[in-house]
């Protein structure tokens, strides 16, 4: 019932509708591939440390 009711909602909107929570969603995977990336920097610069 929610995803009928977003769809309808998304369709209402026009194409401002699709683009926005697309963008949410790019925005989203770009935070995360960041911070996975920082992590894994992070845990190879402390191994390096140690050596």
């Amino acid at each position: 019932m929610l995803t009928t009711d977003c769809f309808a909602l998304m369709g209402s909107m026009g194409w401002m509708g699709w683009l926005m929570p697309l963008a949410v969603l790019l925005l989203l995977g770009l935070g995360i591939a960041s911070l996975v990336k920082y992590l894994a920097s992070s845990r190879h610069s402390h191994q390096d440390d140690r050596s």
